[in-house]
């Protein structure tokens, strides 16, 4: 499977572009805060045609760039439960961001939802770009937070550490650590019920993908992650 990942312009959230091989189509996942001119360069580099735009949750630093990159027609999926977010996602973030936006960006921060919205549930199965994702709902970070899973792996990743199934892991996860609960919307005790029941079941052998930071894999995060080994039963 294809996999590119670069960092947005602010917050270093994770991007990513998934395509069964270079020339296909593809499903960007997360585009955030100033990604469009990245992205055209790998969408051109690797001729890809995005198929669909898979947001993990609603959250400004995930979505910013969701309807520039969707256009007219390309659909964006988000859980029901975070759609509310997607009609004004500055609005609800904290006062400093939109003035933060303007001066990193020399212009005054704006935003129009995207044209076509596909709402998204627990377990739902998404054939998208000749991929298939399973929707795994893990809320706690926001009450629409979700996971998505794909039988394929990166190119060249299962040649260097045992994995054979990929978990797009959004602020759920990351490497070390989980997504925070103090924004509005987060919820701790149902941030530990997503680890303990979404989270620590997946098998070992799966790649993570977070929404921050490195890659990392549920061997490593199982024994190593705070989050996750000081679990209550």
């Amino acid at each position: 499977m294809l996999t590119i990942a670069f960092p947005a312009l602010a917050f270093d959230t994770n991007c990513y572009v998934l395509a069964p091989a270079a020339g296909e189509e593809c499903v960007i996942v997360d585009p955030g805060i100033g990604v469009e001119d990245t992205l055209r360069e790998v969408l051109a580099t690797h001729r890809l045609r995005p198929a669909a735009v898979l947001l993990t949750h609603g959250h400004v630093d995930h979505v910013w760039s969701v309807t520039p990159v969707c256009g007219a027609d390309t659909a964006a999926y988000i859980h029901t439960d975070d759609r509310y977010r997607l009609v004004d996602p500055l609005g609800q973030s904290n006062s400093g961001l939109a003035a933060m936006l303007e001066q990193q960006f020399g212009s005054r921060a704006s935003w129009a939802e995207p044209s076509n919205v596909v709402e998204i549930r627990d377990r739902a199965r998404l054939t998208l770009a000749g991929l298939e994702f399973d929707v795994l709902h893990a809320p706690g970070h926001t009450e629409g937070s979700v996971m998505f899973g794909t039988d394929g792996v990166p190119d060249g990743v299962a040649d260097q550490v045992d994995v054979d199934r990929t978990m797009l892991t959004g602020d759920v996860l990351f490497a070390g650590s989980i997504g925070r609960t103090d924004l509005p919307g987060g919820d701790h005790g149902a941030m530990l019920r997503s680890l303990r029941d979404v989270v620590l079941p997946l098998p070992d052998t799966t790649l993570v993908l977070p929404g921050h930071y490195h890659a990392t894999t549920m061997a490593h995060e199982r024994t190593t992650n705070p989050y996750l080994r000081d679990l209550p039963a």
